[in-house]
């Protein structure tokens, strides 16, 4: 499915451009905000899954008040040279229906400049003539 998800801080945004759809949720509303939110407690939220080896920490984040939020578990390698020595390797986002989508992260760098634009998007939608 060719989806475009932008976060802007506030809100992840999912766009369908093939039907024209968008879907658009708080941050705050989702796992997300136990890792975005610095006023969050991420052990309320999260905890700490074995893993087969030392480099590699991965991080289960539920709202236990929101079950239908679903549940993303991080994770994290061992990375001199990362901020805290540590790199976000990828994810894993399991939805309330069982419905797992796995991200793997390539090539990170820190620090860069980032356009404005990246976290935009154009909407597919038609646009609604007012009478």
């Amino acid at each position: 499915v060719p989806l475009l998800i932008v976060a802007d801080g506030r809100a992840l945004t999912m766009v369908d451009y093939e039907v024209k759809q968008v879907q658009r949720w708080p941050i705050r509303n989702s796992p997300l905000a136990a890792l975005l939110d610095p006023g969050k407690d991420l052990a309320r939220f999260g905890k700490l899954v074995p893993t087969s080896t030392d480099d590699v920490i991965s991080v289960e984040v539920r709202d236990p008040k929101r079950p239908e939020y679903g549940t993303i578990t991080m994770i994290f390698v061992n990375k001199p040279g990362a901020p805290g020595g540590l790199t976000l390797n990828g994810w894993v986002a399991l939805d309330s229906k069982n419905n797992r989508t796995s991200i793997r992260l390539s090539n990170v760098t820190y620090n860069g400049a980032i356009a404005d634009s990246a976290f935009s998007w154009k909407d597919p939608r038609p646009v609604r003539r007012k009478s």
